[in-house]
């Protein structure tokens, strides 16, 4: 079966390498995501102003600024999501610069489409867990309730900690529309008819756990 393209978030990739984009995205689409290819820095930082994708992937050496300077740029704006930097000069510094400025992880090329996939979904995972594990005082679990599915877990963790549905979706790379689609699910499997009484329901169950 064939994966919606945009059913699992949007890919950033900024290089300025054709050769690289097209194997990019043919692994990535491949695998669900939809990618936005950016040949510039600017282009990309303009976008993320107003769009937030699941994941970045950043090449080191860039024509109109140093892709490190662009990583930082991210980082100085809170972008929450996992950033891998990539480059045809692998060398020790660069990729431990990388890292310290905020990079997930460091890749040389060539790349290999399968390999990214695996370590960008890993990525994603290991930062919905995260969110997922900022509610400690939440049963994920009702009782008479269907289980929570993994991105309703997200969007509880979201609404748990007040973001509106506009900031939930920059933050887990989705529509505004979705999140409303996903919060009245949530709401439904629960039996409230709000948010706060979403939050009332849940965290009284955890408290008689």
């Amino acid at each position: 079966m064939l994966w919606n393209t945009t059913a699992r978030g949007e890919i950033f990739v900024i290089d300025d390498d054709t050769a690289t984009r097209e194997t990019l995205t043919a692994a990535l689409e491949g695998a669900g995501y939809k990618t936005i290819c950016f040949a510039d820095g600017a282009a990309l930082l303009s976008l993320m102003r107003t769009r937030m994708p699941v994941c970045v992937l950043l090449e080191v050496r860039m024509p109109d600024r140093d892709g490190l300077d662009i990583l930082k740029k991210l980082r100085d704006e809170n972008c929450p999501v996992p950033i891998f930097v990539t480059s045809a000069d692998g060398d020790i510094a660069t990729a431990v610069e990388a890292i310290r400025n905020g990079a997930h992880d460091f890749i040389e090329k060539p790349v290999s489409g399968s390999d990214i996939v695996d370590r960008v979904e890993m990525a994603i995972e290991e930062l919905s867990q995260t969110a997922a594990d900022a509610l400690p005082d939440i049963s994920l679990h009702l009782p008479g309730c269907e289980p929570f599915t993994r991105r309703e877990r997200e969007v509880l963790a979201r609404i748990a900690v007040g973001e509106t549905n506009k900031e939930a979706a920059r933050k887990l790379g989705l529509s505004s529309r979705t999140i409303e689609g996903y919060r009245a699910k949530i709401m439904k499997k629960v039996g409230a008819r709000n948010a706060a009484e979403l939050l009332r329901r849940v965290l009284s169950q955890s408290r008689c756990a």
